[in-house]
């Protein structure tokens, strides 16, 4: 398939992407929280209650971001977890980088890090199956940040990560997040704005210079959102109606989709800002879901680390999943999610 047929499969209308590459550390921390040890037993055990949601992965989901331990992984009946995704039609992907590091300076900003030997990971990525991949940047708030410096870094690299992954016949999914955990006095919505247009036009004119051709990629931006601690409190339409300002202006209609990210947001606020998003007509790409936390919370409370649970915790996963799918189609409604 060409790197543009991949991204439009994964942009299939009511689908969306399952961000299931929590790092070690981040999956302990989601772990801690249920008293369960963080084992490779467990990990394994958790990720095969979500990959044999057969339902909810075959009707909703086009594709899954692994981890380079999952990517190889398999159920504890030796079936792969590649295995179960081909047969459930979802694209495997694989998050590439390396993890944020703090940035010289004391302005509480990171730079990711992962590009040295990418080219062969990626070649090796390719041979196991993985479809697309996903390199994250991290952009702060606070009263010094971003610099221009942090801005410029991040577009740069995620730029010379997407034309290695294109190299490698890998559909780069670009990722630059303005997290939401800012300094509560300077993170405004408006603020969320100004920031994700600087970092957007930042990162669009890295692509060009890296020549990454701009219909083999994704998009997985943050929506325009107030931090989680500002006192800025705008309605679900006055998130979408900025969200989407800011995305007309600096995304190229090029592009084949954008699947947002849900951090810092509750389950149910992330699916009605995308239903409030995609109910503005005139959009020159689809957008969807591209969710971690948003849909395995009630997924991984449920199962508590037992098997038993499995079947509990696959219909929270599933009702999760269509409710975003819904979201995806602007056909959301706060009446459906609580009716199951």
């Amino acid at each position: 398939m060409s790197l543009n047929s991949i991204a439009q499969k994964l942009m299939e209308p009511g689908k969306g992407i399952l961000a299931a590459d929590e790092s070690e550390g981040t999956i302990a921390k989601r772990f801690a929280k249920i008293n369960l040890p963080n084992t490779l037993d467990l990990r394994r055990d958790y990720r095969e209650m979500l990959f044999r949601s057969t339902d909810a992965m075959k009707t909703y989901i086009s594709g899954v971001i692994l981890t380079e331990e999952t990517l190889e992984q398999s159920a504890a009946d030796g079936t792969s977890f590649r295995a179960m995704m081909a047969d459930a039609d979802v694209i495997p992907g694989i998050k590439v980088d390396r993890g944020t590091f703090p940035m010289p300076g004391d302005n509480g900003e990171k730079i990711t890090e992962g590009l040295d030997g990418l080219r062969q990971r990626l070649q090796r990525y390719a041979t196991l199956g993985a479809g697309f991949a996903k390199w994250r940047g991290v952009i702060t708030i606070n009263d010094v940040a971003p610099t221009r410096n942090n801005i410029r870094a991040n577009a740069h690299a995620l730029a010379r990560y997407a034309i290695l992954c294109q190299e490698a016949g890998i559909v780069p999914v670009v990722e630059p997040e303005v997290v939401g955990d800012g300094d509560p006095g300077n993170h405004s919505m408006e603020r969320c704005a100004q920031v994700t247009s600087e970092v957007l036009e930042n990162v669009f004119k890295e692509l060009r210079l890296a020549g990454v051709d701009l219909g083999g990629m994704l998009l997985k931006p943050n929506m325009v959102l107030p931090g989680v601690n500002s006192r800025d409190r705008p309605s679900v339409m006055d998130v979408a109606k900025r969200t989407i300002e800011v995305l007309r202006e600096h995304v190229p209609a090029a592009v084949p989709g954008i699947a947002f990210l849900s951090g810092g947001q509750t389950d149910e606020e992330a699916t009605a800002h995308l239903s409030a998003i995609n109910q503005i007509k005139g959009l020159p790409w689809p957008l969807t879901f591209s969710y971690g936390r948003a849909l395995q919370n009630v997924a991984l409370r449920t199962w508590a680390g037992r098997r038993e649970n499995f079947p509990a915790a696959q219909a929270a996963f599933t009702h999760r999943a269509r409710m975003n799918s819904l979201a995806a189609l602007g056909k959301w409604e706060p009446a459906v999610d609580q009716a199951a």
